[in-house]
C-alpha cells in the first residue's frame, strides 16, 4: 500500500470532516452512511478514491419492496449520480460507479487533483451529493429504519416539515 501524502494528511486535519482510520484511509464524519476516502500521490498530483455504502431501498424500510420498485429506484439513483461533478470545484469530473449487493449499494468515485485541499473538499462533496441524492430518491409511504429514518427526520426539520 502507498503512504498517504503528508499534504493530504494536513488538509484532512484542517478540513475537520474526515477522521483518520486504519490503513491510510479517512472516514467522512458528516454522513449517516459509511464513507471512506483514500489518497495517493503520483508526480505531484493526488489520486483520490471515495467509497460510500448505503442500504438498498428494501434494507432501509420495515415493509416489503417489490423488485420492480427497487430496480427503478436504483436506476434513478445511478442516473442522478452521473451529475456529481456539478457538486465539485476541481476540473477532474469522476464517473461514479454504483453497484448493488444483497442489501446495500456501493458508490465509488475516483478523481485527480493537484490541490490537496480542494481534493479533500471534493471528496466530501461527492459523499454529500450521494447522501442528498439518496434522500431525494426515497419513496413516500414506506416506514424507514435507521440510519435512513434519521436522515428523513433531519431533512424534514431542515425543510420545515
Amino acid at each position: 500500500m502507498t503512504e498517504t501524502p503528508r499534504r493530504v494528511k494536513r488538509a484532512v486535519r484542517d478540513d475537520d470532516t474526515f477522521d483518520p482510520i486504519e490503513g491510510g484511509r479517512f472516514e467522512l464524519t458528516t454522513t449517516a452512511f459509511e464513507a471512506v476516502m483514500t489518497a495517493t500521490e503520483t508526480d505531484g498530483r493526488i489520486d483520490f478514491e471515495v467509497r460510500m455504502r448505503a442500504p438498498l431501498l428494501s434494507a432501509a424500510v420495515d415493509d416489503d419492496v417489490a423488485d420492480v420498485v427497487e430496480e427503478g429506484w436504483l436506476e434513478t439513483f445511478e442516473r442522478r449520480m452521473e451529475d456529481v461533478g456539478g457538486a465539485m470545484r476541481g476540473d477532474d469530473t469522476p464517473e461514479p460507479t454504483v453497484r448493488a449487493t444483497a442489501d446495500e449499494i456501493v458508490i465509488e468515485a475516483s478523481f485527480t487533483d493537484i490541490n490537496e485541499r480542494r481534493g479533500v473538499e471534493d471528496a466530501a462533496a461527492i459523499v454529500n451529493y450521494a447522501e442528498g441524492t439518496y434522500v431525494q430518491g426515497l419513496i413516500p409511504g414506506y416506514d424507514y429504519v435507521d440510519p435512513v429514518a434519521g436522515l428523513v427526520a433531519r431533512a424534514r426539520r431542515t425543510g420545515g416539515g
